[in-house]
């Protein structure tokens, strides 16, 4: 025993050392492949090897169809947002004249320009819709988003993947119903369409099993460049979405049929997650968590009564546990850590999601934009987004992980396997730079008095876009593997319950203040996104959760064997942190 301590001592050791190496420059040939899952120098490529390509886990497998998906999902948003202001507005003149049969109003015509829709009361309830809207779609989703997110770790992320889609396809079916029958189906019927839309996780439970899955597979020291890669396909469907709808609605003539083509890209992304993608958990590692969880549900029943166990798993705010881990491993700081980026990144993606729409109104009704104009001006943003993630983002991490990491490589000349150490500087640097660019630009928005200072200010915000794949990426290097499913799942509960708070704040704040002080929730904007820049300097780096499941844990005696490279095999890639 003492003898085996010595060898685990002396393995330590020689592995700090070899902490921030890197490999040699022939693995160059291995680049493309760098997120896959049969790269073997990570604990997750193991169970891959020797399986055909298309069996072979990758995150780019998830970017062809999310670029469809979020074309689709970007294309929509404003003229769904539109079909929703003139449901509302025609309902308000019905009830007005219903009120006042004398008085003369314009008709509101479906998929035109409607300029009597402008008015502040239409504006209000419209915002108190929206509100309803996304008050039936958070609750649900934030009960359901961490039930999935836990259950995937057990039975794999496509599936669950696939099942996020469900609610969305019947939400756009009874779109299509109320956009088509608006005289005989209320526009209230939307509100069934939100439920349809929580009661399978919507957009919360899709994000977090698409970063379970990105997690899987790349490596920490590569993740964040992964995570930026899926977050440059959405804001890639965000900037080119609305342009293509709208040009799409003006050359069909219909509002209706851009909501067609939306459903049909739901139906395939889901066939294709379903069918197509392989999964990136191998059984091995399902069957570990399946009987990991049993063996605490075990622990758990002798210790407390059954109707104590039941108010437990009753409990939706239970999943929240997972950000506050206690035990071997485990210590204050990361606890900290954990809780710090739970909040920036609920804040992060809450505000956005939570504002857009709320500045859409604000600039058709300030600016009197059209359709056309206000598409492109998201499209703008977006493409600001996508040009920062896959243009800059990593040129930042080849100059700031890649290159010194190769010169303490070339140093040292040794090789060894890369394992999570937490985020590092660079992460809380880029994170807390962001934070900045989303207060300066928010601030912008309150002081903007022409369309051109307004556009700029919302350039300055797209900026901020790196918070969001940076922060996701530093959440999953603070824990093992198997634990990623369930704490990402109570981040997509605190999600769901950013789409509850977050139009109450906004939509709440816009129906108060409109025509009275239009720029009140920038001023609300700016405050949220300085309280998350403030929580960010709690974030400390190389910080990690060090409890390691025995049946993943290296035999003492493989020491030599993992410095040694088999004929044939390409060394590994590594850009910053590596692991023996």
């Amino acid at each position: 025993m003492a003898k085996n301590d010595g060898i685990h001592r002396e393995e330590s050791a020689t592995l700090d050392e070899a902490a921030h190496l890197l490999p040699t420059s022939s693995e160059v040939r291995d680049a493309d492949s760098e997120t896959s899952c049969t790269t073997p120098a990570w604990d997750s490529f193991k169970d891959f090897e020797g399986l055909p390509w298309w069996r072979q886990p990758s995150v780019y497998w998830l970017l062809g169809p999310y670029i469809i998906f979020t074309l689709a999902f970007g294309g929509v948003m404003v003229p769904k947002l539109d079909l929703i202001l003139q449901l509302v507005c025609r309902q308000y003149f019905a009830d007005e004249h219903s009120r006042n049969p004398d008085a003369v109003f314009q008709p509101v015509l479906l998929g035109s320009e409607n300029p009597q829709c402008d008015i502040p009361e239409v504006q209000a309830n419209v915002a108190k819709f929206m509100l309803v809207m996304n008050l039936f779609t958070g609750i649900l989703s934030a009960i359901v988003a961490p039930k999935i997110g836990h259950l995937s770790d057990r039975y794999g992320r496509t599936r669950l993947m696939a099942l996020a889609s469900v609610g969305g396809i019947l939400a756009e079916f009874i779109t299509i119903l109320v956009a088509r029958y608006p005289d005989a189906i209320s526009y209230r019927w939307l509100l069934l369409g939100s439920a349809f839309d929580g009661m399978t996780g919507s957009f919360t439970t899709g994000s977090i099993m698409t970063q379970s899955y990105t997690s899987d597979c790349t490596p920490p020291s590569k993740r964040a460049v992964s995570m930026g890669y899926v977050h440059a396909c959405l804001f890639t469907g965000l900037a080119f979405g609305p342009l293509l709808a709208g040009f799409f609605v003006k050359w069909t003539g219909s509002l209706l049929s851009i909501f067609y083509v939306v459903m049909g890209c739901h139906i395939g992304f889901m066939l294709f997650v379903w069918l197509v993608v392989p999964e990136s958990l191998s059984q091995r590692k399902q069957l570990v968590a399946r009987e990991k969880y049993e063996k605490d549900k075990e622990l758990q029943s002798p210790v407390s009564p059954s109707w104590v166990n039941t108010l437990r798993t009753a409990n939706p705010l239970a999943p929240l546990k997972a950000l506050y881990p206690t035990g071997p491993g485990t210590s204050p700081a990361l606890r900290r850590n954990l809780i710090a980026l739970a909040i920036n990144d609920t804040i992060i993606l809450g505000a956005s999601m939570a504002a857009g729409a709320v500045i859409v109104l604000y600039c058709g009704r300030t600016y009197h934009w059209d359709l056309l104009e206000k598409s492109g001006f998201v499209s703008l943003l977006s493409l600001v987004r996508v040009v920062v993630l896959m243009g800059i983002y990593p040129v930042i991490n080849y100059f700031g992980r890649i290159r010194p990491a190769a010169r303490r490589r070339r140093e040292s000349g040794v090789v060894a396997v890369e394992r999570n150490r937490g985020a590092d500087e660079l992460d809380v640097l880029i994170l807390r730079i962001a934070l900045t660019s989303d207060v300066i630009g928010s601030l912008g928005y309150v002081f903007a008095r022409s369309s051109q200072v307004f556009v700029v200010s919302g350039m300055m915000t797209a900026v901020g876009g790196l918070g969001s794949a940076t922060g996701q990426a530093m959440i999953t290097k603070h824990v093992p593997s198997e634990r990623v499913g369930q704490l990402l799942g109570a981040i997509g509960m605190m999600h769901a319950l950013a789409r509850v708070l977050g139009p109450v704040l906004f939509n709440g704040v816009y129906a108060l203040t409109v025509g009275r002080f239009d720029q009140g929730i920038f001023v609300l904007l700016a405050s949220v996104f300085g309280f998350a820049l403030v929580v960010s300097f709690a974030i400390k780096p190389y910080v990690v959760w060090e409890d390691e499941p025995e049946d993943e844990r290296q035999p003492l005696n493989q020491t030599e064997e993992a410095f040694t490279v088999p004929d044939g095999q390409v060394p590994l890639d590594e850009e910053d942190q590596v692991r023996f």
